[in-house]
C-alpha cells in the first residue's frame, strides 16, 4: 500500500493530487507543523533521515523529493498516464518542467520568504539593520529573478495550454507549487495565463479531493 506522509501546507500536497488523478488507493500519515518554526516535526526522521515531507512509502520501499515519487509513480503505476509519450518534444518539455519546479523556480522563492521573516527574528537593537539588509536584498536581487521567473511561466503558458503542452500532466503538478506560492505573496496576480492555470488546476475534481482528504491548505485559495 502506498502511504503518503503528509506535512499541513507543504510540497506533499501534490503527491496527493498525483494520487488523486491516478486514482490509486493511498494512506495518508499526517503530521504538523511547529507551530512556532513552520519545521517539520522529528517524527518524519524515523521516515526519512532529512526528516521533510514529501515521502511516498510503497511497502519496504522509501522515496523522498516531489520529482523522484512522481517519476516512481508514474512509472510503477501510472500505465502511460499524465506523462507524454517518449521520442516527442512534449516528453522533453515534461522532464524539463518535472525538474525545473524544484532546481530553479523554488530558490527564489525561499530565499523571498527566508529574507522577509529575518527582521522579526533578529534581536531587537539589531532589528533596523536587519530589516535595511533585507529589503535591499529583495529590491537588488530576489524581486527581480521572481520576476523574471514568473514572466517566464506566463510566456511559457501563453503558447500552449498546459507546461509541456496542449496536454495536462504530472509537470504541471509538480509546477503547481511554485506557482501557488507565487500567488500567494501577490505576484502572479493580473497575469491571465498563470491566473487561469490556478483557476484550472483547483478546479480540477481530483485536486478537490485531494483538499478534503489532505485537510487545510493555505495555497489552494
Amino acid at each position: 500500500m502506498l502511504v503518503v506522509h503528509h506535512l499541513n501546507n507543504s510540497r506533499s500536497q501534490r503527491v496527493l493530487w498525483l494520487l488523486e488523478e491516478l486514482e490509486l488507493p493511498y494512506e495518508i500519515k499526517f503530521y504538523q507543523r511547529d507551530a512556532e518554526t513552520m519545521m517539520a516535526p522529528p517524527e518524519l526522521r524515523a521516515i526519512h533521515p532529512l526528516g521533510k515531507s514529501p515521502v511516498l512509502t510503497d511497502g519496504d520501499t522509501v522515496i523522498a523529493e516531489s520529482g523522484a515519487i512522481i517519476d516512481y509513480v508514474l512509472s510503477r503505476y501510472g500505465n502511460g498516464r499524465l506523462i507524454p509519450p517518449e521520442g516527442t518534444p512534449e516528453r522533453l518539455a515534461y522532464t524539463y518542467w518535472l525538474h525545473y519546479a524544484e532546481g530553479s523556480a523554488m530558490p527564489p522563492l525561499l530565499m523571498k520568504l527566508v529574507f522577509s521573516v529575518i527582521p522579526s527574528r533578529a534581536p531587537f537593537l539589531v532589528r533596523p539593520i536587519a530589516k535595511g539588509i533585507s529589503e535591499a536584498a529583495q529590491k537588488s536581487f530576489i524581486d527581480p529573478q521572481l520576476k523574471l521567473h514568473i514572466d517566464y511561466w506566463e510566456a511559457t503558458l501563453n503558447k500552449h495550454a498546459w507546461f509541456a503542452g496542449d496536454a495536462f500532466t504530472a509537470a504541471d503538478i509538480q509546477m503547481s507549487f511554485p506557482v501557488e506560492a507565487a500567488a500567494s505573496r501577490a505576484a502572479v496576480h493580473g497575469l491571465p495565463k498563470l491566473d487561469a492555470f490556478l483557476e484550472h488546476i483547483h478546479a480540477r475534481p481530483a485536486y478537490r479531493r485531494a483538499l478534503e482528504k489532505g485537510g487545510p491548505y493555505a495555497y489552494a485559495d
